[in-house]
């Protein structure tokens, strides 16, 4: 941001709270939309069965709509939490020790009825027994956007495996698609550096997950260690890889 630009918003309080007062409004609004959608989706597994039988196109529709929803709610609740500076005294910050295979139910849960409307399988691999130090809420809102961002990418598998490495817990999600064009690679690359986010609209991308991915993972420290966030190609599934790493 500009020093003038800087300095016209920090003169301006009253419009960047009725900005985020509106921000907050289209959240509430899109998550009725999205539990509506959910709702509709979410029928018992034989007549879901049979509805998707009956009528694909229509099927598919409500599951491109409840995707779609998804990612707009994201991007609201990132900027929310951006706005109130995610890591200052301000916004509420709780590492503690959690079970990993809690973290991973609670994600499951979060994406199954949208990755079962678009059929795509879900996979998972971690250690059952596995405890680290790490805030729930945030680490989960970023695991379910890179789900999201993976359902746009993959063929029909994703995969989220959760494993130490050294001294950092390993956080994947993979694909089984024709993996990230560079431009998001690049985007991945960008995000550890604040210099770097740009607005992308050739790409359709203002590099905002990204952003806050990376600002939760820089949140996480302990000692000499810092949290990081990667974009990769290949992995288990050959795919594209979302890479969080948390000290």
């Amino acid at each position: 941001m500009d020093d003038d630009l800087s300095q016209h918003y920090q003169g301006s309080p009253e419009l960047l709270m009725f900005l985020a007062s509106t921000v907050h409004d289209m959240k509430n609004s899109i998550s009725v939309l999205s539990g509506t959608l959910e709702h509709l989706l979410a029928t018992p597994p034989a007549a879901q069965a049979a509805a998707a039988a009956a009528e694909p196109a229509q099927y598919q529709e409500l599951g491109q709509m409840l995707y779609q929803t998804r990612r707009l709610n994201d991007s609201l609740i990132q900027l929310l939490a951006l706005y109130k500076e995610v890591g200052k005294p301000g916004y509420p910050f709780d590492p503690a020790p959690r079970s990993v295979r809690e973290l991973v139910e609670q994600v499951e849960g979060q994406a199954r009825i949208l990755l079962h409307s678009r059929g795509i399988a879900f996979e998972t691999d971690f250690a059952p027994d596995a405890i680290w130090t790490f805030d729930e809420e945030l680490v989960i809102g970023v695991l379910v956007h890179a789900i999201n961002n993976a359902i746009r990418y993959t063929r029909d598998r994703i995969r989220l495996s959760v494993r130490k490495d050294g001294d950092f817990l390993e956080l994947r999600v993979e694909d089984n698609g024709s993996g990230f064009p560079q431009a998001m690679l690049d985007a991945g690359a960008n995000a550890m550096d604040t210099r770097e986010v740009r607005v992308r609209f050739s790409s359709n991308s203002s590099g905002l997950g990204l952003y806050f991915s990376s600002e939760v993972a820089r949140m996480h420290r302990h000692r000499q260690r810092t949290g990081a966030i990667a974009l990769e190609n290949g992995g288990s599934l050959g795919g594209g890889c979302f890479v969080l790493r948390l000290p």
